[in-house]
């Protein structure tokens, strides 16, 4: 059957045969040596799986046909007897669907010419019948089948061969019984019973029913065909996908609803590594972040653990978060290429954590869940990992994309669609859809159950990735994506603009009405406390804040300039005074080492820090009027005094204020993943690829067939066994053969045993013989072979 399959693959054209590699790219992973490796291949067991995959429900509908038409003699059907049987029953398809079914079953070549000359007569891939359920049509085995397996001595076949006391059966059946062999003839025709109802008992009792094991029955494959008579013995068919009933909203109201959850995700992302850089989490034994650090994050974040651990992993796909040693722990913490990213603009930002998520093989909602030992799954745990998540996510967003701009279908609706779809990659895995659509939602690529504008783009853009540019799917470590990436365009469109100027309340709040650019906002993250997000950010000016930044090297007047600057509203006269305030008194406390020593040029001040119980714990000492010295390290004296609510700062050993600028440390940098087509999908097959792997399979069975003619003297000194003194003569004779070769620059048969010691025989024009070796060219190849002489069984003239 491979051979016959191979002359159907080696009679079509290049464009054909790259037609199918397209369609079935499995095929080519590795490349297939010859045209007969390629036809053997594609009737394997996992190759034939993988294809059903991608076909629609209605498409293996007329599979089952073209499997129920089969002539039981040769094995073979035609494209009318397939049409006739699907277009039988009143109202079935139309045959020109039915026949674009058949063409792209013939264009994967699970259906084939059974003959070069007769295009009509179809064959069936047998390995359909392995892969594909034993109940044809939702149908049971035969009564022959049935009667061998239950050993009824054909009492089944009897009944069912015999029409007038069949009907005259069924219609003695009880109503429960007949709704019981209705029930089965849908499909499948399998059932379990764990006691015998009655309805159930009189159905084997009459044998319209088999007991195939204990507590298993089948309905024989006849009594479901004439129980269908109405329906035809396919069963109702699909040609058509579900409807859709949801309305489209307008595309505007989606794509600002989408925009605007993008920009709490980018936020809230921000949010969690900034606690993460505050507080790093210890990397758990088996990986991953405990249950107390996440909710932690959570906390910080203002946001739930579920979606904490959704934004952790997109966030650690995407290159931001890595491992290091810190002590004696590993702990995780933002990667180097974060603060890259922090600064870029909010779309582009987007872009690499939507990318990420698109890519990333991990499954996130098992975060919580236990494993089969009964241990918890964790937050970036490798337990997560699952291959096939990225696939769905693409399956989800496509089948969206496929939906008028703005339908927003239910989940139970679109997963029916999906099912229609490829029913085979759905079945068991309805629960992962719907996790990767609350994830899209999460995440802002969808809005109101539809798909938004950009995140069409996001899914075109991932269906064309996989160049040969970047075979991979990787960006070198800590680079973001191009800020002229179409999905980042597309929604900086959407975005307001970065405004550079806040709004200050009599509060003291600081409102920020839109996305602050990166100066602004590296200002306000020092002067002021984040209280919200959202389309307008919510800060609040403190006392702490401004003794942040005057820690970091703000004086006093470069605060009323700031807010003077950046402020669209008159500076409330409660924040000047609460500048005046901080400022005044920030440094008028000076800390040191002596153990640690507190020093200030106010006297009244020293005696009312040595006078307050509150600092009785560091055991102040005075040693001068301006002078007091403590035991404890001047990391303790400068965090207890803050605490009293004084202001001191740290001084060097000249006396000059040491700026206090937090350290960050940051993991190494790590690349992000990108989208890029699933396996299933002809991963980076562009055109001039397709060609060059045809060209490669066609030259490497043109070897193949060139070898198959080699002269029978070569073969049978290669396939069979000698007596010594026969093989030294033959061994002699090639030597002879192959000296002769080299003078006269002619091209001769070697046959030779391989490095895996396999017979083989191949076409050459030797070169040279010398140092117990034979170098000779592949005019095919156009390579240099070297062989063994010792190797070299045969040799004979290519004449």
């Amino acid at each position: 059957m491979s051979t016959e399959l191979s002359d159907h693959l080696r009679a079509l054209s290049d464009d054909g045969l790259g037609a199918l590699l397209r369609l079935r790219p499995d095929l080519i992973t590795p490349v297939p040596t010859d045209l007969t490796v390629l036809a053997a291949r594609a009737q394997t067991r996992v190759s034939v799986a993988r294809t059903l995959d991608t076909l629609d429900r209605f498409t293996l509908e007329v599979l089952d046909a073209a499997r129920f038409t089969r002539s039981p003699s040769d094995g073979t059907t035609s494209a009318a007897a397939i049409v006739a049987m699907a277009c039988a029953p009143t109202g079935g398809p139309e045959p020109a669907r039915v026949a674009e079914a058949i063409e792209r079953l013939r264009a994967r070549f699970l259906l084939y010419p059974a003959s070069p000359g007769d295009p009509d007569t179809l064959r069936l891939v047998p390995t359909v019948d392995e892969v594909c359920s034993p109940y044809l049509a939702g149908l049971g085995r035969p009564a022959v089948e049935l009667d061998t397996a239950a050993d009824l001595k054909g009492a089944v076949v009897a009944l069912v061969t015999d029409p007038a006391r069949l009907r005259r059966t069924l219609l003695a059946a009880p109503p429960a019984a007949r709704a019981v062999l209705d029930r089965l003839a849908e499909g499948p025709p399998v059932g379990t019973t764990t006691n015998r109802t009655e309805p159930v008992a009189w159905l084997l009792e009459h044998h319209l029913l088999v007991e195939t094991a204990e507590g298993s029955v089948e309905l024989p494959r006849e009594l479901g065909l004439l129980l269908r008579r109405d329906a035809g013995p396919l069963g109702p068919l699909h040609p058509l996908p579900p409807t859709i009933s949801a309305a489209p909203r307008a595309t505007t109201t989606v794509d600002r609803a989408g925009a605007g959850q993008a920009m709490t995700v980018v936020r809230h992302t921000e949010d969690l590594l900034e606690a993460l850089s505050d507080e790093p989490a210890a990397v758990l034994r088996a990986g991953g972040i405990g249950v107390l650090p996440l909710r932690r994050l959570a906390k910080a974040a203002g946001i739930t653990e579920p979606l904490a651990g959704l934004l952790l992993e997109t966030a650690a796909a995407a290159g931001l978060i890595g491992e290091l040693e810190l002590g004696s722990e590993v702990a995780f913490l933002p990667a180097a290429g974060y603060d890259q990213w922090r600064v870029a603009p909010l779309a582009q930002r987007w872009t690499l954590l939507a990318g990420a998520w698109l890519a990333m093989p991990r499954q996130p909602g098992l975060a919580g869940q236990r494993d089969l030992k009964d241990k918890p799954l964790t937050v970036l745990s490798p337990q997560l990992e699952r291959a096939g998540t990225p696939a769905v996510r693409r399956a989800v967003l496509t089948a969206l994309g496929e939906l008028l701009p703005g339908t927003g279908p239910d989940a139970d609706e679109l997963l029916e669609w999906l099912r229609w779809q490829a029913p085979r990659r759905l079945r068991g895995r309805e629960d992962l859809h719907r996790e990767a659509l609350a994830e899209a939602a999460d995440l802002g690529v969808t809005a109101l159950g539809a798909l938004t504008g950009y995140g069409r783009v996001l899914v075109e853009q991932a269906a064309a990735a996989g160049s040969d540019d970047d075979p991979l799917g990787r960006r070198p470590e800590g680079e973001l994506p191009p800020e002229e990436t179409p999905v980042a365009v597309a929604l900086a469109k959407l975005l307001p603009p970065p405004v550079d100027h806040v709004l200050i309340q009599a509060d003291l709040t600081v409102v920020v009405p839109g996305p602050p650019e990166p100066a602004l906002a590296a200002e306000l993250d020092l002067v002021a406390e984040h209280e919200s997000g959202g389309g307008a950010s919510v800060y609040r000016v403190t006392a702490a804040s401004l003794r942040r930044a005057l820690d970091a090297g703000y004086a006093g007047p470069d605060l009323h300039t700031l807010f003077a600057r950046r402020s669209r509203t008159p500076v409330p006269q409660a924040l000047t005074y609460l500048v005046d305030d901080v400022s005044r008194t920030h440094g008028g406390l000076r800390t040191g080492t002596a153990t640690s020593y507190l020093r200030s040029d106010d006297e009244g001040l020293i005696s009312a820090a040595l006078a307050d119980r509150r600092l009785s714990g560091l055991q102040l000492r005075r040693l001068a009027p301006t002078v007091l010295v403590t035991p404890f390290s001047s990391a303790r004296l400068l965090t207890a005094m803050r605490d009293a609510g004084y202001s001191p700062v740290p001084e060097d050993a000249t006396g000059a204020a040491v700026l206090t600028r937090p350290k960050v440390r940051r993991a190494a940098a790590r690349p992000a993943l990108e989208p890029s087509p699933d396996a299933l999908d002809a991963p980076g097959l562009t055109a001039p690829r397709l060609l060059g792997i045809v060209e490669e399979i066609r030259r490497g069975d043109a070897r193949a067939r060139a070898a198959r003619r080699a002269p029978a003297e070569v073969r049978a000194a290669a396939g069979q066994p000698m007596s010594s003194l026969t093989a030294v003569q033959a061994h002699s004779h090639a030597l002879a053969v192959l000296q002769q070769a080299v003078r006269d620059k002619a091209k001769v048969w070697v046959g030779y045993v391989d490095a895996h010691g396999a017979n083989a025989s191949r076409l050459v024009r030797p070169v040279s013989i010398g140092a117990g070796y034979l170098r000779a060219e592949d005019d095919r190849t156009e390579t240099l072979h070297t062989f063994a002489l010792h190797r070299i069984t045969a040799a004979a003239p290519a004449d």
